[in-house]
């Protein structure tokens, strides 16, 4: 479980009686787009012929560029999440990391299952090395955050890291 027993009004949009805007909202998902495409290779290197995590990825980019409707977004990220369901390791955090990004355009604080579920991928995959590869992940992540959204996905790290399976704790703030 990614999401908090009582939900954040800055993950909520003003039309639903949130903080939050819909251009923001927009930069979240396509923040968690390339969190979750950064480790996609992870998964497609055992799985070369699923489209779906990939899919998903390409869907919610198309949603925050107004080309698709939410509900397709989100469609997508349940097939990129069932994508996981036969996998273990690195390729099913990978997989879980796109199904996080693309429901994103539902929900906004998918976001962060979509950076902490890649975050998983990368540990996943350097087994001797986890923990470095994971703060490395973090910190990439970190990079890429868009300045309007920097502070809320900062804080909502701080905020959810041990629901979030602690990933995020480990990583000062750039």
């Amino acid at each position: 479980m990614i999401l908090p027993k009582v939900r954040d009004d800055r993950f909520i949009t003003t039309r639903r009686g949130g903080t939050l805007t819909d251009s923001d909202h927009r930069l979240l998902a396509l923040w968690a787009a390339a969190c979750a495409e950064h480790v996609l290779h992870l998964f497609e290197s055992v799985q070369p012929g699923d489209p779906r995590p990939r899919f998903a990825i390409e869907q919610v980019r198309a949603w925050g560029r107004g080309e698709i409707r939410m509900s397709e977004s989100r469609a997508a990220g349940g097939h990129a999440m069932a994508a996981a369901r036969d996998l273990r390791g690195a390729a099913r955090h990978a997989a879980f990391a796109a199904g996080q990004a693309a429901v994103t355009a539902h929900v906004a604080a998918h976001e962060l299952g979509a950076a902490a579920y890649a975050i998983k991928a990368a540990r996943a995959a350097a087994p001797a090395a986890a923990q470095d590869a994971g703060r490395m992940e973090c910190r990439w992540q970190r990079e890429q955050l868009p300045e309007a959204i920097r502070d809320l996905v900062l804080d909502d790290q701080r905020l959810r890291n041990q629901i979030c399976w602690s990933v995020f704790d480990s990583v000062p703030p750039v």
